[in-house]
């Protein structure tokens, strides 16, 4: 079989992309080893990479029991918070995934954290972003700055709008919320929200999303859109005009909306 991408679930809302053909996996970003470890057994799969986008525990909880007694190679940032990974890699480094053939190029995007990367595959249309980009959102900003995460989610919105977003919460619905509140008038978010809904009623995922759709309706994208200028700016209590300043205001409000 071709390769396909599956979405194991851990703790509450997490999803580890696993990457698959009839013989082998690679997984991305495991926080939790035991939902990996059962995919694999049932499936007969061998695993064969671990890839990781920055340091928070439910995104590598579970690699130092995957390893053990494994000899694979795990892709990680330059960040001594991700002790087990066995090549750190920069923006614009390329790796080949063993097995698969599937090449990936790294972005380097900070904002959620300073080390955070992302992997994308042009020739397959795959983004894995980690927690920079989610549908409808963005990651809070615990290490970088506003600059730096409107930076980083330029990188993503220059990508194909065929790329498929595989991001690693199921946010979806909390940020439809509160994107239609920063953004009201937009047809596409609402009609993305019913979409959503219909989804979450029947506990598919809303994720792999596409760089299209997050053009249309993502607020931190859309921080040059005069709907999204105006409710950010009375947010904020004075004119704002420059998107990075946009950004900021309605990230703020996003942590306690």
């Amino acid at each position: 079989m071709p390769h396909e991408i599956v979405p194991l679930r851990a703790f509450s809302d997490n999803y580890i992309w696993t990457i698959r053909d009839t013989t082998h996996a690679i997984v991305v970003d495991p926080g939790d080893a035991a939902p990996v470890q059962a995919y694999l057994a049932t499936e007969k799969l061998q695993l064969a990479a671990i890839i990781i986008t920055h340091h928070h525990n439910d995104h590598i909880g579970g690699v130092k029991t995957l390893i053990a007694g494994r000899n694979i190679p795990v892709y990680g940032p330059h960040d001594e918070r991700v002790p087990d990974a066995t090549q750190r890699l920069r923006d614009g480094e390329t790796i080949s995934l063993p097995h698969f053939g599937i090449e990936l190029t790294v972005l380097e995007v900070p904002g959620h954290t300073r080390s955070h990367i992302a992997y994308f595959s042009k020739e397959h249309d795959i983004l894995f972003c980690g927690d920079t980009l989610f549908a409808a959102g963005c990651g809070r900003l615990f290490e970088g700055t506003p600059a730096q995460m409107h930076d980083s989610l330029g990188k993503f919105m220059s990508l194909p709008d065929t790329t498929r977003v595989y991001c690693t919460h199921e946010y979806t619905l909390s940020n439809i919320r509160f994107a239609r509140a920063a953004e009201p008038a937009n047809q596409a978010l609402m009609d993305w929200e019913a979409r959503a809904k219909a989804m979450r009623e029947v506990d598919v995922p809303t994720v792999p999303t596409t760089i299209a759709l997050e053009r249309a309706t993502n607020p931190f994208v859309r921080c040059t859109q005069p709907g999204i200028i105006s409710t950010a700016s009375q947010r904020a209590g004075k004119a704002l005009s420059d998107p990075v300043s946009v950004l900021a205001a309605i990230r703020e409000w996003k942590n306690s909306f």
